[in-house]
C-alpha cells in the first residue's frame, strides 16, 4: 500500500516530535495529528513556536519548516482516520491507579477507545499502527476490536515502539540506533503492512537500520530496553550510597568500568533518581506481565530497579534533613530543577517532586526554580499525590522565574535537574545571598566541588565520600 496520508492520535511527547520529523523527511505524505485536547492543538498551532506544548531543542524549526503544508494539527478525529491508509496510536497508558493490577498494570482504556473510534469511523482498509508503550500481546486485543465492527474493513495491526530519548528526541528520530516494526510476518497482508511503514522510514534511514520482527518481539523490545536502560542507573545508584560510605567517588568508579568495553559508558551517571514517562511505568508493565504468567522471580528482580529509584530519592530528602540539624521546619529550600531531565518541560516521574513532597512532610518552605516548567505545573504534580491539600501545597512551596531571587535567604540549595545554565551561575553571588552556613545539595554531580567549597559553600555530591 502506497502510504498518501498518515493520521496520528495522540498530541504528546511521542505523536507531536515523531509525526513532525516524518512530515519534514516525507514531503509526499500528509501528516494530519488528532487529539481530543484542544488547547493542546491550539497550542501546536499557535504562531508563537515558544508555546509548543513539547519543548524540544530543535523541533520549533522543523514544526515551522513543514506545518501548514504537509503537517497538520487538529481536533477532528475522524475526518484524520477516514482519510488516512495508516493510522498511529500514540495516546498515553498511564500505570493503573485502580482494580486489578493497580499500581503495575498498564491502564489500556485509551488504547481501546481509539480501537474502538478507528472501527466505527474506517469504511477502507487500514494500517494501525501501535506507538504508545504497551504490554506484549497487546496487538491482538486490538484486531480483536477492529475486526469486529461488521464493516468488513481490513486492518493490520503493526507494532513500531519509540526509543526516544527526551530532550534529544528531534537528534533521536533524525538519526535513530534502530527503527523496529512488528507485524504479521507470517501471512502476505501483513508483509506488505510491514513494507509500507518500512518505505516511510526508508526515506531517511538506512535499510540496515530498520528491523522487522513479529509483532510480540517488537512489543517486549520496548518495554525491555527500558528496563535495561534503567537497570543501570539503579544499579551505579545503588554503588553511590556505598561510595559515600567507604569515601570513594562514584565518577570515577563508573569512568573505570565503563572503560570495559562489555560494560560501556553509558547510563553509568549516579544521580537522584531517574523520572520520565517510561522506565518506571515499562518496568512496572513487564512486572506485572511476568506475575501473571506465574514467573515470580522474574518478576522481582525487575521490581527491585523501582525499589532501588525510591530509595534514592528519599535518601536524598532524608541527607538534607539530617544535615540541617534534623530540623527543616520553617527552612527556605531551594530546588534548581523540576523537569525530570535537562532540554524537557516533562515532569513525569520527575525525582523533584517525590523530594519535594518528602520535605514538605517536614514543613520546609520550598522555593522552585526550572527554566521551562510553570509553577502551576509543579502545583499540578504535587497534587496529584494526595499527599496533603492543594492550600497548604501553595502556602508551602513556591516557583521564581529568577534563579538569584530564588536562592536568596536560603537555607540549602537543591540541584534536581542538570540543566546546562546552572554550571554558569555566580555562585559567590549566590552564597553572599544566602542563610549561614549555606548547603549546597548536588544531586545530579554537575557542579565542581573544589570551585564552591572555596566559596564557602557545604556541598555534597551525590556517590561522593566526605
Amino acid at each position: 500500500m502506497k502510504i498518501k496520508n498518515i493520521c496520528c492520535i495522540g498530541a504528546g511527547y511521542v505523536g507531536g516530535p515523531t509525526m513532525a520529523v516524518i512530515a519534514k523527511k516525507c514531503p509526499s505524505i500528509n501528516v494530519t495529528v488528532v487529539d481530543i485536547n484542544q488547547d493542546r492543538i491550539d497550542a501546536w498551532n499557535d504562531s508563537d513556536l515558544s508555546k509548543l506544548p513539547v519543548f524540544e531543542p530543535g523541533l520549533d524549526k522543523i514544526v515551522e519548516e513543514t506545518r501548514g503544508k504537509n503537517l497538520f494539527f487538529s481536533t477532528d478525529i475522524d475526518k484524520a482516520i477516514n482519510d488516512a491508509e495508516m493510522i498511529f496510536i500514540s495516546v498515553n497508558t498511564p500505570t493503573k491507579t485502580y482494580g486489578k493490577g493497580k499500581g503495575m498494570a498498564a491502564d489500556l482504556k485509551y488504547i481501546e477507545l481509539c480501537a474502538r473510534q478507528i472501527a466505527k469511523v474506517a469504511k477502507e482498509d487500514k494500517i494501525v499502527v501501535e506507538k504508545s508503550t504497551l504490554p506484549v500481546r497487546t496487538a491482538s486485543a486490538i484486531k480483536s476490536i477492529l475486526d469486529n465492527t461488521g464493516n468488513g474493513v481490513q486492518f493490520q495491526i503493526l507494532s513500531n515502539p519509540e526509543f526516544l530519548a527526551e530532550g534529544t528526541a528531534v537528534q533521536d528520530l533524525l538519526n535513530p540506533d534502530r527503527v523496529l516494526i512488528g507485524g504479521d510476518n507470517a501471512s502476505e497482508a501483513g508483509k506488505k503492512a510491514i513494507q509500507s511503514l518500512v518505505d516511510v522510514y526508508a526515506n531517511w534511514v538506512p535499510n540496515d537500520k530498520i528491523l522487522t520482527t513479529n509483532v510480540w518481539s517488537s512489543e517486549l523490545s520496548k518495554l525491555t530496553a527500558n528496563a535495561f536502560l534503567a537497570q543501570r542507573v539503579s544499579s551505579i545508584n545503588a554503588m553511590s550510597e556505598l561510595c559515600e560510605k567507604t569515601g570513594a567517588d562514584v565518577n570515577e568508579v563508573a569512568k573505570a568500568i565503563g572503560m570495559d568495553s562489555r560494560i560501556g559508558p553509558k547510563f553509568l551517571k549516579a544521580s537522584v533518581g531517574f523520572g520520565g514517562s517510561c522506565f518506571q511505568k515499562d518496568i512496572l508493565n513487564l512486572v506485572y506481565i511476568a506475575k501473571t504468567y506465574g514467573l515470580n522471580e522474574v518478576a522481582d528482580y525487575w521490581e527491585q530497579v523501582i525499589v532501588m529509584n525510591d530509595h534514592q530519592k528519599n535518601r536524598f530528602s532524608d541527607n538534607i534533613v539530617k544535615t540541617l540539624y534534623n530540623t527543616v521546619s520553617g527552612k527556605k529550600i531551594t530546588f534548581l530543577g523540576w523537569a525530570f531531565k535537562k532540554d524537557t518541560n516533562d515532569t513525569r516521574e520527575s525525582a523533584a517532586i517525590k523530594v519535594a513532597d518528602n520535605l514538605l512532610n517536614e514543613q520546609a518552605y520550598v522555593v522552585a526554580y526550572d527554566p521551562k516548567v510553570s509553577e502551576e505545573k509543579m502545583y499540578a504534580d504535587l497534587e496529584y499525590l494526595n499527599t496533603r491539600s492543594s492550600e497548604e501545597n501553595r502556602e508551602l512551596l513556591t516557583a521564581e522565574d529568577n534563579p538569584y531571587q530564588a536562592c536568596k535567604g536560603a537555607h540549602a540549595i537543591a540541584v534536581l535537574t542538570e540543566w546546562d545554565e546552572f554550571k554558569t551561575y555566580d555562585w559567590k553571588k549566590i552564597y553572599d545571598s544566602m542563610n549561614k552556613p549555606a548547603f549546597l545539595f548536588d544531586g545530579r554531580g554537575i557542579l565542581d566541588k573544589n570551585t564552591l567549597e572555596k566559596i564557602g559553600f557545604v556541598y555534597y555530591k551525590i556517590g561522593v565520600g566526605a
